[in-house]
C-alpha cells in the first residue's frame, strides 16, 4: 500500500470547504490516518469555527491560531510551528489545498524534510506576480510530488513551466469543491440575519486584497453597486476586513444590504436563490457556475478562465461602468450542461493516488 498517514492543512475559509469531503471520505477508511492542522489564519468564530461545526469536519489535532501580521511574517510563523509537529507526527505525505500562505508554509515544512507534498487545487494561474497568492501557487506546484488538477487547462499551465522534467505526478482529478457542493446541498439553510424568500437579489462578496486596499477600486465597485441598488435587492455578506475598509474610506452603503460572514449552508442557500453573483472570491465563481448563476468577477483576471472563455462569467475589474454593463447588458450562456471540473468524485480519485486505496 501507498500513503498510510496524512498531515491536512487548512487555515483559511475556501480551504475548510474543500477540506470537508476529503476529510469525510478519509475517516470512513480504516487504512488511512489523517491528522488536521489549523494554522489559524482564519481564526475568528464567523470564517472558521462554523465551518467545522456544520460540515463536520474532524477537528484539527493541533491549531497554531497564527492570524494577522504580514505575509512574510505569517508565513514564518507558520513554518516554524508546522516543523514541531511534522517532526512529532511523521506522516507519510502532508497535503495542501489552494494558494494561501498556509498553503505554502505547509509545502516549504514538509519538502525540508523529504515528507511527500500533496497539492490539491494545483496548475492554477492568474499571471498576476503582484498577487500574494500566485507566488503561493507557483512555490508551492514546484516542490509538490502529486499535483492534483481541476482540468486540461491548469496541466497546460504547468507543462509550460516544464513539471515533465520534475519528479510530479499530475493528476486531473476534477474539483474537489464540487464534491463539496454535491455532498452538502441538500443542507442549504436560508441565514437568519436576513429574509429574502421570494425576493430576487444580487449576491456579492468583496474581500480580496488588490479591491480592499485600494480606495480607488473599493469605491469604484461600492459606486456601482449603489447604482444597482436603485433597480434591485443586493446582499453583501461582508469580510471583516472590507468592513474595515468601508469605514475607513468613509464609503456610503446606506442601500446596501451587508450582512456578517455565513457559514457554507447559507452561501449555499444564497447562491442557489440569487439572480447573479457578483465577486473576487475565486471559489464562489466555480460555486456560481456548478448553481447555474452567472457570475461578474471584480478582478482584472481569473485562474478560472474556462468559465470567461465560455461566457458563464464577465470579467470587468473594479470599473464602475463595466460592472453595470455586464449586469444589465452582457448576455451569459445559460447551458450549464458543459462539465469543465469533473464528475464530483475528486475524494476518490486523490485517495487512490495517493494511498492506492479504493472505497
Amino acid at each position: 500500500m501507498g500513503i498510510k498517514k496524512i498531515v491536512t492543512i487548512v487555515g483559511a475559509r475556501p480551504q475548510f470547504i474543500k477540506a470537508a469531503p476529503l476529510s469525510k471520505y478519509i475517516a470512513e477508511l480504516e487504512e488511512i490516518e489523517e491528522v488536521i492542522v489549523h494554522t489559524g489564519q482564519h481564526y475568528d468564530a464567523e470564517m472558521s469555527d462554523v465551518f467545522f461545526r456544520e460540515m463536520k469536519i474532524p477537528a484539527p489535532r493541533y491549531n497554531l491560531a497564527i492570524g494577522g501580521g504580514g505575509h512574510g511574517e505569517m508565513t514564518g510563523r507558520m513554518l516554524e510551528g508546522l516543523e514541531r509537529i511534522l517532526i512529532k507526527e511523521k506522516p507519510d505525505c502532508v497535503l495542501v489545498y489552494g494558494d494561501t500562505n498556509s498553503t505554502l508554509a505547509g509545502a516549504l515544512a514538509a519538502k525540508k524534510m523529504n515528507v511527500k507534498v500533496a497539492h490539491v487545487e494545483a496548475g492554477l494561474r492568474s499571471h498576476n506576480m503582484k498577487m500574494p497568492e500566485e507566488i503561493n501557487r507557483i512555490l508551492t506546484d514546484r516542490i509538490s510530488d502529486f499535483l492534483f488538477c481541476t482540468s486540461a487547462k491548469p496541466v497546460a499551465n504547468l507543462e509550460r513551466e516544464g513539471v515533465q522534467y520534475w519528479k510530479a505526478k499530475v493528476v486531473v482529478s476534477g474539483d474537489i469543491m464540487k464534491d463539496a457542493v454535491m455532498l452538502y446541498e441538500q443542507h442549504a439553510v436560508a441565514p437568519q440575519q436576513v429574509l429574502l424568500a421570494g425576493e430576487r437579489y444580487c449576491l456579492v462578496t468583496v474581500h480580496r486584497a488588490e479591491n480592499t486596499d485600494d480606495p480607488v477600486r473599493l469605491k469604484a465597485i461600492f459606486g456601482a453597486l449603489k447604482n444597482m441598488a436603485g433597480k434591485e435587492k443586493i446582499v453583501l455578506p461582508v469580510h471583516p476586513r472590507t468592513r474595515d475598509k468601508i469605514r475607513e474610506y468613509n464609503i456610503d452603503t446606506a442601500e446596501i444590504l451587508l450582512i456578517d460572514p455565513v457559514g457554507y449552508f447559507n452561501m449555499v442557500w444564497l447562491l442557489k436563490n440569487c439572480q447573479v453573483v457578483i465577486t473576487d472570491s475565486g471559489g464562489l465563481q466555480k460555486e456560481a457556475y456548478y448553481f447555474g448563476r452567472p457570475c461578474i468577477i471584480l478582478r482584472d483576471e481569473t485562474e478560472w478562465k474556462e468559465l470567461v472563455d465560455n461566457d458563464f462569467s464577465a470579467l470587468v475589474g473594479a470599473n464602475s461602468a463595466a460592472i453595470l454593463d455586464a449586469r444589465y447588458n452582457f448576455r451569459f450562456n445559460t447551458d450549464y450542461s458543459s462539465n469543465f471540473y469533473g464528475d464530483g468524485n475528486a475524494c476518490s480519485i486523490i485517495v487512490r493516488e495517493l494511498t492506492g486505496v479504493k472505497k
